[in-house]
């Protein structure tokens, strides 16, 4: 369930006619600019909505003016319109200058025939300092064990398959439409524990994406997916997606909806707000729990850097802390093996 947030709407047509061509221009030749690039769709989307908002903003309380003259105060008084009038996070507001920051790079560094004098100034003006304006939801074991067992009591085979899926590999929502039947053999087990995909793929990344292997720890999914396996031939299942839907008395391979209609149901059977990334944050950090290296950790969940495995780590300082030391002060610590999981 995508977790809900604000929204504004700035931009009417109405207003976007009126705003100066110069600027349209300038707008339509960074977004040409990004897909030549191999930008993906999402971030040339996100983009263009965004500074789309900007221009009309600039429309309405700056004149018009062309953006190449844009001064110091100007950023700080569209900045100041974000944060005091639109009462924007902290988050959006930063991603908001963002793209009008890249479009600044490019007229730097492709238009300086155009623009020889130009020189970017959005990111001197500080952003406002991070905030948290949604509280996250970190996942214990015992809502993980309690979700499965409610959902394998009700003979919701599908829901506990998906849900264990998504704890015991860490992938993305989207990643866990993409999982086929013929994955899960024997054969695709990999030290004892891991099911490793037999082919990459499709996750976030430039352009259309970059593919990359999966790995699933077999000890807490096997036992889901055998469960739904058995009940998908009794239902007359057949075709290698893993999970599937129900329309007009056809079945169908699933799409995000239904994913996003499971979490709401898992929102109201455990009492927090589910959402599947936070799937995500629980197998990342069961992991470092498990003292299992970062640069293995890494490599499991598919991350280019072993940053993304601090920023994932929900464990509590005192917690970590306790690892390491005890009465006797420090202790040593064994490192488990992912079968140990």
């Amino acid at each position: 369930m995508p977790r809900k947030t604000e929204q504004h709407t700035i931009v009417t047509p109405e207003l976007w006619d009126k705003v100066s061509n110069e600027n349209k221009e300038l707008m339509n030749e960074f977004i040409e600019y990004c897909k030549s690039t191999n930008k993906s769709t999402k971030t040339v989307d996100g983009y263009l909505n965004d500074i789309m908002i900007f221009l009309t903003w600039n429309l309405q309380y700056n004149n018009n003016k062309f953006f190449v003259d844009f001064t110091k105060r100007d950023v700080i008084k569209y900045q100041g319109w974000m944060v005091n009038t639109q009462k924007l996070s902290s988050a959006r507001v930063r991603r908001l200058k963002s793209a009008i920051s890249s479009m600044s790079n490019f007229i730097e560094a492709i238009m300086d025939d155009l623009y020889p004098n130009f020189r970017p100034i959005i990111n001197k003006i500080p952003a406002p300092p991070k905030q948290e304006v949604r509280n996250k939801t970190i996942l214990e074991d015992n809502q993980i064990e309690y979700l499965l067992n409610y959902l394998v009591d009700k003979g919701k085979y599908q829901q506990a398959c998906a849900f264990a899926l998504a704890v015991s590999s860490g992938s993305r929502k989207s990643e866990i439409l993409r999982f086929k039947t013929n994955y899960f053999i024997d054969e695709n087990i990999i030290y004892g524990a891991l099911y490793k995909t037999p082919e990459k793929i499709k996750t976030k990344g430039m352009g259309n994406g970059k593919f990359i292997y999966r790995y699933v720890l077999v000890k807490t999914f096997k036992p889901y997916f055998d469960l739904w396996m058995k009940q998908r031939q009794e239902l007359g299942i057949e075709g290698e997606e893993l999970f599937w839907n129900k329309y007009g008395g056809i079945w169908k391979p699933a799409d995000v909806s239904l994913l996003n209609s499971w979490a709401l149901t898992f929102s109201n059977i455990l009492g927090i707000d589910y959402y599947w990334h936070s799937a995500r944050h629980f197998f990342n950090t069961s992991l470092c729990k498990a003292n299992i290296p970062a640069d293995v950790i890494k490599d499991i969940i598919g991350w280019e850097s072993t940053d993304m495995v601090s920023l994932y780590n929900d464990t509590e300082v005192d917690e970590e802390l306790g690892k390491y030391f005890n009465e006797d002060g420090i202790k040593q610590t064994e490192r488990k093996s992912l079968s140990d999981l």
